[in-house]
């Protein structure tokens, strides 16, 4: 009787942690974004070069929509995924480039990192970035985001050379 009156409160414990999980996964969407840069010829070699900005609208408010929820239902935002492909001219790849850091911005909140790449291997064109771990939450949510680059050129850019960034942000929202 003792072992059925000990098992009874773990037994119940552990089913609602299990539901926690299952709901967690219903309230889990992923929102996901493409952009293009051309990145000039003529970048100095061996030093750390900021690209151009890019501006991205987020469109947030009609994804989160979309998936029965609203910003102020979101409770965790983090990148997910970035991946950095090289789209013109087709037969370049990443060997001019040494390391890559893309920051994220927006005009209320400061600029932290979103994702690395260091010892970039050669004779790729398409790159996955290391994700940070911060909370997205801010600019996701917000009307646009700020992407800013700082790149090390490992060797000289003889063309202007396209690059497509494919971002994957994994949202979690509370369920009222």
């Amino acid at each position: 009787m003792k072992k059925i009156l000990f098992l009874a409160p773990v037994l119940l414990l552990l089913a609602i942690l299990s539901s926690c999980d299952k709901l967690d996964k219903l309230l889990t969407f992923y929102i996901e974004d493409s952009q293009s840069v051309k990145i000039a010829s003529a970048f100095p070699i061996g030093q750390v070069v900021p690209l151009t900005p890019i501006a991205v609208t987020t469109r947030s408010d009609e994804k989160f929509k979309n998936e029965n929820t609203s910003a102020s239902l979101v409770k965790d935002v983090k990148l997910d995924r970035l991946t950095l492909t090289i789209t013109d001219p087709n037969s370049e790849n990443f060997d001019f480039l040494q390391s890559i850091t893309i920051y994220i911005s927006t005009d209320a909140n400061d600029k932290i990192m979103l994702a690395s790449l260091d010892n970039i291997p050669t004779g790729v064109n398409t790159l996955q970035l290391t994700p940070s771990t911060q909370k997205l939450d801010k600019y996701v949510k917000a009307s646009s985001y700020t992407l800013s680059t700082e790149a090390k050129i490992r060797k000289p850019i003889s063309r202007d050379i396209t690059i497509r960034t494919d971002s994957r942000f994994k949202v979690t929202a509370d369920p009222l």
